[in-house]
């Protein structure tokens, strides 16, 4: 009777296989790139078009202080909810102490009640803010608003 033996532990490679991990890196890297600008806007709102638009690249600069007034009248400082209004001018002067450009960029939605944008522009402007950047999206020409 013959003993039959086979080598194949021999065989066994030990050696990582580095190639999917490289490849699953890249595609989140990736992923990560296309996603990172569109954080900069934390809060959602529907800008209103304007034909004469200037672009404002302070505005999306990561320590620019945005205020953001969505349809339902809420205000939001950066990405944190200011539940009191009334609290509004205090936070932004504190985010103004220490910064020699002292601008602030208002972001209301086209459907924000006209009322609560203005409350939130006197609260503004109490903290003493006296460079204000209203956000708007440039208006595409098209033939009808060319004609007029």
């Amino acid at each position: 009777m013959g003993i039959n033996k086979r080598d194949e532990g021999k065989k066994v490679n030990s050696n990582i296989n580095v190639t999917p991990m490289v490849d699953v890196m890249l595609v989140l890297l990736i992923i990560f790139m296309v996603i990172t600008p569109m954080l900069n806007n934390k809060v959602n709102v529907e800008l209103p078009q304007a034909n004469a638009a200037i672009v404002m690249e302070n505005a999306n600069k990561e320590d620019a202080v945005t205020v953001a007034v969505t349809r339902d009248g809420r205000a939001f400082l950066g990405a944190d909810v200011v539940p009191n209004l009334d609290d509004l001018g205090g936070k932004i002067s504190a985010k103004l102490e220490n910064k020699t450009d002292k601008h602030v960029f208002l972001r209301a939605d086209i459907r924000a009640n006209y009322g609560k944008v203005m409350d939130v522009v006197d609260q503004i402007r109490t903290a003493g803010v006296s460079n204000l950047g209203l956000l708007t999206e440039k208006r595409e020409a098209d033939d009808t608003t060319a004609k007029k």
